[in-house]
């Protein structure tokens, strides 16, 4: 018994989520193996070879790995199966893409999103938006899972000292050819992986208002988050919303700032260690899950807050 992750990164360096995994895979029997595929991408495989806990590394390295995209990368997973009984990948944006390809190539289901593990077997995942925790028993004989990064503490970067295998690629995919991306660049740290995260709300009015969270972040040197009310009206992009159908984040510190605590919204952040809600509306449902709530016109205290910074 063996377990095979599926690792996340750009080339140069792993991905936070994929120590997150590691520490995931640790719970399981067997030996624990890291497959990076993507192009010059020898650092990534050394990175994770020096990672706590992996066993082993496999290295896939040709041109149409280098954006990781799931056409190339499903067909060289599923070659490296045999030998495995759990396959692992992150439950983000990449592993969301490429697990369920896996699954239905290896005709198993698929066991999304998982908080915790019971046994080789047996798994707790949230349903309901997180307001249920589902316990799911496989009996396929081999098990592809997306693992909620901040449901498990990373291991250490270093320590490790794994070999690292090169295995062949597989051919390029006649479905999918990469045309070009656009991706925004912030000096401020990513969401997901943030320590202290910002969020503003539907209550912000407009998105030049963020700019008021904006100057708070920076002062704290936070990521800044915002709950799909304030991402569909246009305040802010896609890549800022933090929820259900965005990204779940459990940071130390989450400010949530004239957001009212919808359920989506909840069910991406009410793990953060400690959360402070600033609402005028005092039955806004985030007060419940508040550590430190605060019933005020955000216009006023935002400002005065970012003063005494």
């Amino acid at each position: 018994m063996a377990t095979l992750i599926i690792a996340e990164h750009n080339n140069s360096e792993l991905q936070p989520a994929t120590f997150n995994t590691i520490a995931a895979a640790k719970q399981l029997a067997g030996e624990t193996v890291v497959l990076v595929a993507g192009h010059d991408c020898k650092s990534v495989a050394d990175e994770a070879a020096k990672a706590e806990g992996v066993d082993k590394v496999l290295l896939a390295d040709a041109e149409h790995y280098a954006h990781l995209m799931a056409e190339d990368l499903d067909k060289l997973v599923v070659e490296q199966a045999e030998s495995f009984s759990h396959i692992l990948a992150p439950a983000t944006t990449f592993g969301k893409n490429i697990a369920p390809r896996v699954a239905a190539l290896l005709d198993v289901q698929q066991i999304s999103d998982i908080i915790s593990v019971e046994s080789d077997d047996t798994f707790k995942r949230p349903v309901y938006a997180g307001n249920a925790i589902a316990t799911v028993k496989s009996n396929d004989s081999k098990k592809v899972i997306t693992v909620r990064a901040t449901a498990f503490d990373a291991l250490s970067h270093e320590g490790g000292s794994a070999s690292v295998e090169t295995v062949d690629a597989t051919q390029h995919s006649a479905l999918v050819d990469y045309v070009g991306e656009e991706l925004t660049e912030s000096e401020r740290p990513e969401l997901t992986s943030a320590k202290v995260i910002v969020s503003g709300g539907r209550g912000m009015g407009s998105g030049e208002n963020f700019a008021m969270l904006e100057q708070l972040a920076d002062k704290l040197g936070a990521a800044v988050g915002a709950s799909r009310a304030a991402v569909d009206a246009g305040f802010v992009p896609n890549d800022y919303q933090v929820g259900q159908t965005g990204k779940i984040v459990a940071p130390e510190l989450y400010i949530a700032i004239g957001i009212s605590g919808a359920i989506q919204h909840l069910a991406g952040m009410k793990d953060s260690k400690v959360i402070v809600a600033i609402n005028k509306d005092e039955e806004a449902p985030i007060f419940q899950v508040a550590d430190y709530g605060l019933v005020a016109d955000l216009f006023k205290v935002v400002p005065e807050l970012i003063e005494s910074l």
